[in-house]
């Protein structure tokens, strides 16, 4: 069994099905790419992986654990979904260790490790109204990786960065997949999702394609 299995989700809202018999599967140390347009189901997959949306049929199992019966959310994951939640009259090493006070996993070195693998300065105590919307994105993305989590989701990572942070992010997911997290990754880039994944999913209209890159 994979450490992330997706098995048959369905969404409808009303009369709108949004998701639509998905099924896919990710390994410990593997990267899978969700590729697709806006509003062809991507972040509604991601939420309802993350446990923060039920979906109609389907079931999602996480390590062998089945969420909405087994567990609430993925024991040990990482998020970004759309638009970072950053509270803009602190700094970016406040935002962190708010954030780290939930789980109490993260340690010191680990926020300010993180600050500084997407190019932030720990040290930099400028409030995040401040904040452009790339190093919001950095922000973001340095949220998802402190705690080391085993399960990775990046909705539209690259949304903000400048060529260098892309580059920069290319290499950050490749080190996650070496430390041997699961990570999936969705993107209106076609390259970026190239450079960093496994294999890809083409979604639309709730649906997806065949995937690219491995035999499933």
């Amino acid at each position: 069994m994979s450490y992330l299995d997706v098995r048959q989700i369905s969404k409808q809202i009303r009369d709108d099905v949004i998701l639509d018999g998905i099924s896919l599967a990710c390994e410990l140390g593997e990267v899978v790419g969700l590729e697709g347009r806006n509003g062809s189901g991507k972040t509604m997959l991601m939420r309802v992986i993350c446990g923060l949306v039920r979906p109609t049929s389907g079931e999602v199992l996480i390590d062998g654990s089945a969420l909405w019966k087994d567990i609430s959310f993925p024991p040990s994951a990482g998020i970004l979904i759309e638009a970072p939640a950053i509270l803009d009259n602190y700094s970016g090493l406040d935002n962190l260790e708010l954030l780290a006070m939930v789980k109490g996993i993260a340690t010191a070195d680990d926020l300010r490790g993180a600050m500084r693998r997407v190019g932030l300065d720990p040290d930099n105590r400028r409030r995040c109204r401040t904040y452009s919307l790339g190093m919001r994105q950095r922000l973001g993305i340095a949220m998802a990786l402190m705690e080391k989590p085993q399960l990775l989701i990046l909705d539209e990572p690259t949304s903000g960065l400048d060529d260098s942070g892309v580059e920069e992010l290319v290499g950050i997911v490749a080190q996650e997949r070496q430390r041997g997290a699961c990570v999936l990754v969705s993107s209106h880039d076609k390259d970026f999702l190239g450079s960093v994944c496994d294999w890809c999913c083409h979604m639309d209209a709730g649906r997806l394609a065949p995937p690219v890159g491995k035999d499933r």
